[in-house]
């Protein structure tokens, strides 16, 4: 947060006219806000949204983190069911994270509703794949009857599909992530991973930016966008309507 509040007060003073970020946290973003609103310049989030009740901001630009989470957790429980059990387990963004939040809330409310028990949940720090290979390994030398696991980012996906291969349980376990990226695809399409719910990264730091150009132009700004992340399965990763979504996930290769 030091580090954010500094880039910021840096691009100031460098003369931006807005700014397109993806916060830290949500909890990071009062000082923020309140510093760019004392030099009168227009911000959007990308990605994660500034801490519930504050107001001071031209536009967020999120996924639609619970309606995804209850998704993703219908989704999850089903893979559970399929092989036989209705225990589930979560690689989690940091709870401190307003999308990490909504993402829990819709899940739980779908395991609820489906029939399906989350025995533990772990949250990330460091976002990365052997840090979700330890969580997952532990995760399921604690619970051996997880018979699926909910992967709140991208590198949950990928450590728990490196854990079932060592394991030997590739499809045994079913696995369903939420990001999206070139590994992932991959695995989805070794069937290592049931299904990914793509988070359009590259389409909120795009709609983001034209949101605070709207706001320069004195252009109509939409103040609260979330984006529907779409589900892709195996199956239908190479149609054309995934292609389509994967163009507004990641920036294509050169």
């Amino acid at each position: 947060p030091a580090k954010q509040m500094d880039n910021a007060r840096t691009a100031v003073t460098n003369g931006v006219d807005a700014i397109v970020i993806g916060p830290v946290n949500s909890t990071s973003t009062p000082p923020l806000l309140a510093y760019l609103k004392s030099q009168n310049i227009p911000i959007a989030f990308a990605g994660i949204g500034p801490q519930p009740g504050q107001t001071d901001y031209t536009s967020s630009v999120t996924a639609n983190n619970y309606e995804t989470g209850k998704a993703q957790g219908s989704f999850v429980c089903a893979l559970a069911k399929e092989r036989g059990g209705n225990k589930v387990g979560m690689l989690s963004l940091p709870q401190d994270r307003e999308n990490a939040q909504k993402y829990l809330k819709g899940a739980q409310e779908a395991f609820a509703a489906d029939g399906c028990e989350l025995v533990q949940m772990l949250e990330t720090r460091g976002l990365t794949v052997n840090e979700a290979v330890t969580q997952a390994n532990d995760m399921l030398t604690a619970h051996p009857d997880i018979k699926a696991i909910y992967g709140m980012y991208d590198e949950a996906g990928t450590g728990a599909a490196k854990v079932l291969e060592t394991r030997g349980l590739t499809g045994k376990i079913g696995i369903a992530v939420a990001d999206g990226s070139p590994t992932t695809i991959a695995l989805l399409k070794a069937n290592a991973i049931q299904g990914i719910f793509f988070q359009e990264a590259v389409g909120q730091g795009i709609d983001g930016t034209q949101q605070v150009f709207n706001a320069l132009t004195k252009a109509p700004v939409e103040k609260d966008l979330a984006l529907v992340m779409p589900l892709v399965t195996a199956d239908k990763i190479d149609t054309a309507e995934a292609k389509a979504v994967i163009a507004r996930v990641f920036p294509p290769s050169n």
